[in-house]
């Protein structure tokens, strides 16, 4: 059985009806103004079609400002030239230092002697000093990370009586320059007898206000608590979850955390100077303080060159660090600044 529409013979079909050729024969010789315009959009959508001679909005679009771009030139000068000044002086000789001009070479490249000198000089106590900064960094910051990460991932996602409380104490602590507190805690470990070992740098470096803060914020936007409550229902414990599914999701803030306080140890000056006396113990930059000052004593080398030389070798460490974490660094920082 056939059927058939009725108005159309058989055979035929709508768009070749003549009435259907008259309207679109109309529609393509109608006058431009009068014809209906349209632009298509994204996904299908059609919009106002934009009148000729002018641009199309686009939403975000970035500007070229001179005068920021000036700005940014300064601040990036000020950044790289005391850098440009280290790389350009390790390579200089203890007379090449003052007979030379300091942004540029010498005539002479002495940085590979000057680096084996560095490493040799006085018995190779600058790498004990190394080996000291890598071990503070090792115990403080990394242990600092951990308890970040605990306490932070605690703070976010359990309620607890006392959690305002424990709010306001790491804001005020936050505040709390370290150098305020160096003095009672050199009391503190000179009762405890503490004064003069590794500990007395590394217990002190334990505690993190910030990285602590850092990682609640982090963990309250990162970790859904859905995802907690699904794992618990499926009867994962907690300790499970948290090193099953929590951890992976902390990452980039871990990460983030531990750059921070790797900076921070690795840079640290003031807690050694007061805590150490023997130099055994010194950090790098305790050390290269005290090749500085031995020029000022009676009878005292100067070694202004193997000074220079070892911060060049002292800021490598960190430079190789952000370097291989700069991905998870970068993405820690962004991370819960766009809500879904």
């Amino acid at each position: 059985m056939t059927s058939s529409t009725p108005g159309l013979t058989d055979g035929a079909s709508p768009l070749s009806s003549p009435a259907a050729s008259t309207d679109a024969s109309s529609a393509a010789t109608a006058p431009a103004a009068h014809r209906p315009t349209a632009r298509a959009g994204r996904a299908g959508r059609t919009g106002p079609a934009v009148p000729r001679g002018h641009r199309a909005h686009v939403p975000l679009a970035p500007r070229r400002s001179v005068p920021l771009t000036l700005l940014t030139g300064l601040v990036l000068l000020y950044t790289l030239l005391p850098l440009a000044w280290l790389v350009f002086n390790a390579t200089k000789t203890q007379t090449g230092l003052q007979d030379s001009f300091g942004l540029w070479f010498a005539d002479d490249f002495n940085l590979w002697d000057n680096i084996r000198r560095t490493l040799s000089y006085d018995d190779g106590v600058f790498l004990r000093w190394l080996l000291n900064t890598l071990l503070y960094v090792v115990l403080g910051a990394g242990g600092s990370t951990v308890l970040a990460v605990l306490g932070g991932y605690a703070l976010a996602k359990f309620d607890f009586p006392g959690r305002r409380a424990v709010f306001a104490v790491v804001i005020g602590a936050v505040a709390v320059p370290g150098t305020a507190l160096a003095v009672p805690t050199f009391l503190m470990f000179s009762e405890m007898g503490l004064t003069n070992t590794p500990w007395a740098v590394i217990v002190p470096s334990l505690i993190s206000p910030f990285g602590l803060y850092l990682m609640w914020v982090f963990a309250a936007e990162a970790v859904p608590a859905e995802l907690l409550e699904a794992a618990r229902i499926d009867g994962s414990g907690e300790v499970r979850t948290f090193f099953r599914i929590v951890m992976p999701l902390l990452m980039p803030g871990t990460v983030t955390v531990l750059l921070f306080s790797m900076v921070a140890t690795w840079n640290n000056y003031f807690l050694p100077l007061i805590m150490l006396k023997d130099p055994d113990w010194y950090p790098l930059t305790l050390g290269l303080n005290a090749w500085n000052a031995q020029a000022q004593t009676a009878g005292g080398e100067a070694v202004f060159d193997l000074i220079i030389t070892g911060s060049l070798l002292t800021i490598v460490p960190i430079v190789v660090a952000f370097l291989l974490l700069q991905r998870y660094w970068q993405s820690g920082l962004a991370a819960g600044s766009v809500k879904e």
